[in-house]
């Protein structure tokens, strides 16, 4: 299959992972799946005031593409057999998970914990049986500039690969590329596959950009 990008070890599938999955060898999963919570994706909801005063305060989203998947609960077995793993949103699939490591992502200061949503986003790592914490308030609140409605920050997905063995990075729900530019920055060669075109192209200018990384 012909890659939708390819540039300095970081190359880009349009299609259906299930799809595109048995054509490829990579040695690393890190990926952020859809969890199967039907995520309503219009944040706007939370934001308050008229839709001019939300532009205003850069808050605020109602244009975002569903997340694909996320109707349907989320298998993971087809991911278990690689060498390293690292699934975000655990907690939604955990039965169907063995014991291995869980990964913490506190998204804000202990103030604001219980104040609204989740206060930390877990994942379930291979292997040991440790739990590890990141704090990154970087995402805090909800950002009109958010490229996709689950997006996470480039310095969390940095420490996730921190914590694998060396290999190539696959991230089989690739969205809007945040773990192909955080692969690059840490040296590693990476392959992402997307079902939605249009998250395709916002990844491809991403990793285009990434020395100016306003994430």
């Amino acid at each position: 299959m012909k890659p939708y990008y390819e540039h300095a070890g970081i190359v880009i599938y349009h299609g259906d992972c299930r799809e595109i999955l048995p054509g490829l060898k990579a040695d690393v999963v890190v990926t952020d799946p859809p969890y199967g919570m039907k995520w309503n994706v219009d944040s706007s909801r939370f934001s308050g005031g008229s839709e001019s005063s939300r532009a205003r305060r850069g808050v605020g989203r109602d244009d975002r593409l569903p997340v694909e998947g996320d109707d349907d609960d989320f298998d993971p077995s087809p991911f278990l057999g690689f060498a390293s793993v690292t699934l975000w949103g655990s907690n939604h699939f955990a039965s169907r998970l063995p014991i291995g490591t869980t990964l913490v992502w506190i998204k804000r200061n202990d103030s604001g914990f219980g104040s609204f949503l989740s206060d930390a986003e877990v994942a379930w790592s291979n292997g040991g049986h440790g739990v590890y914490c990141f704090r990154d308030l970087s995402m805090a609140g909800e950002a009109r500039s958010r490229a996709h409605p689950t997006q996470k920050p480039i310095p969390l997905f940095r420490w996730c690969i921190r914590r694998t063995p060396p290999g190539t990075i696959l991230d089989p729900f690739m969205g809007s590329g945040t773990t192909l530019v955080a692969a690059k920055l840490e040296g590693r060669k990476a392959i992402g596959i997307e079902i939605e075109e249009r998250y395709c192209e916002i990844a491809a200018k991403r990793l285009a950009q990434e020395v100016f990384n306003f994430d």
